[in-house]
């Protein structure tokens, strides 16, 4: 019960406060959107950029502790795509984008606040190095398989450029890259330049959680609701009870094994509409999945909390 009180609640608070200013006309739905295109645009492309900028990546990028996540959401997606065609009989460009759902985890906007609020600031080195390939994995399985689907014909070389353009032109990834890039060559960044991006850094995750829950206003569970519950049942139980059996096998120390699982226990993400959206592909089901999945969660990862070590 404690856990509940002192990690979850606060960051469902936050997002909570944001569902309820939306919904009772406090804030604008333009408001909204401004906000989460400061958030997904900026602020979170900087948070990302700054985290792997100073990673020491020689220490954080075990191949293990990527394998076992990664492994996780791979199964995920698989389950997905396969379950909504075979058991729910969903066209195939619906079931990519269900199994999109299914493989997308928040790892951001509730996973980085999450982790730190139960482990401290230490423990998202973890969160990092998983996040640095997050967006890159999520959206080359996603869009190679949906673009497959869809080709009916195209040359390889016309579908790994339509892959590549709309992967790189997501602000995370290039965040991600710079980020990367800055590291790797050891170019020292200004003082006054790291000072403004601390700055801005401090709002990006406060702001994504209000404007998280503006956004699930929009999000009406309507329909198709054995289909979300078989999305939401991936994502949160059997993804995280994946990457704990391998995180255990490969023995990692417990700090790995609690950011790993916590990470994966997350909720679909709001990318998941956005995908789904991007090819009009099962709106409605990755819409409530996100709703749906985000207020299960906080049941979810309170129980996660209380079996890891």
């Amino acid at each position: 019960m404690q856990a509940l009180l002192d990690v979850i609640l606060p960051v469902f608070v936050v997002t909570g406060f944001g569902y309820l200013a939306v919904w009772r006309g406090w804030f604008s739905d333009t408001g909204v959107d401004g906000l989460m295109n400061f958030t997904q645009k900026f602020a979170i492309p900087c948070l990302l950029f700054t985290a792997i900028a100073r990673l020491d990546l020689g220490q954080s990028f075990d191949w293990r502790l990527l394998a076992s996540f990664y492994t996780g959401a791979l199964t995920g997606f698989l389950l997905g795509l396969l379950g909504a065609r075979y058991l729910f009989g969903r066209p195939w460009e619906d079931a990519v984008a269900i199994g999109f759902c299914c493989l997308f985890s928040n790892t951001v906007l509730l996973g980085l606040p999450l982790t730190e609020r139960a482990y401290g600031a230490d423990a998202l080195s973890v969160n990092y190095a998983i996040i640095a390939l997050h967006s890159p994995f999520c959206y080359g399985i996603g869009i190679t398989a949906m673009e497959i689907t869809r080709a009916r014909g195209s040359s390889g070389v016309a579908l790994t450029g339509k892959v590549l353009r709309a992967m790189f032109s997501n602000a995370l990834i290039m965040g991600i890259g710079l980020g990367f890039f800055v590291n790797l060559t050891g170019l020292p960044l200004p003082g006054v330049l790291n000072d403004g991006l601390d700055l801005l850094v401090r709002a990006a995750l406060p702001a994504a959680l209000f404007g998280l829950g503006g956004v699930l206003v929009r999000y009406k569970p309507e329909g198709d609701l054995r289909v979300i519950l078989y999305v939401c049942a991936i994502a949160l139980i059997v993804h995280p009870l994946i990457t704990r059996g391998l995180v255990a096998g490969f023995s990692l120390p417990t700090e790995a094994v609690r950011s790993a699982v916590l990470t994966a226990a997350m909720a679909p993400g709001i990318n998941t509409y956005i995908f789904a959206n991007m090819y009009g592909a099962a709106r409605r089901v990755a819409a409530s999945s996100v709703l749906i999945g985000t207020a299960l969660s906080i049941i979810t990862v309170w129980v996660w909390l209380g079996l890891l070590p």
